[in-house]
């Protein structure tokens, strides 16, 4: 298979990995607010067994696994950055 080398097809690909950060960041947002209000509804319906824990600590895992996967194992990016991206994988193909 012929390696990526065109513009277009650098730009898709630093394209797919900043809508993956995106994604990243969704998910972690809706895991804050979903586990606060957790939280508050083990607060206000009596303070008995911390059951949110569960939750909390299940997807935090998934969470973890998923920035791990992102940031950690994948390559360098940012909304504002898809030029730059593209840059780094035309340096790292020897490309213009």
């Amino acid at each position: 298979m012929p390696a990526k080398n065109t513009d277009d097809e650098i730009y898709e690909e630093a394209k797919k990995i900043v809508e993956e950060k995106k994604g990243f960041r969704t998910h972690f947002i809706v895991y804050l607010c979903v586990n606060a209000l957790l939280v508050i509804i083990w607060a206000v319906t009596g303070r008995g067994f911390p059951w949110f824990v569960f939750p909390l600590g299940g997807w935090g895992i998934g969470v973890l696994f998923h920035f791990l996967n992102i940031y950690v194992f994948s390559r360098e990016t940012d909304t504002k950055e898809i030029e730059k991206e593209a840059e780094k994988i035309r340096k790292r193909r020897g490309g213009s």
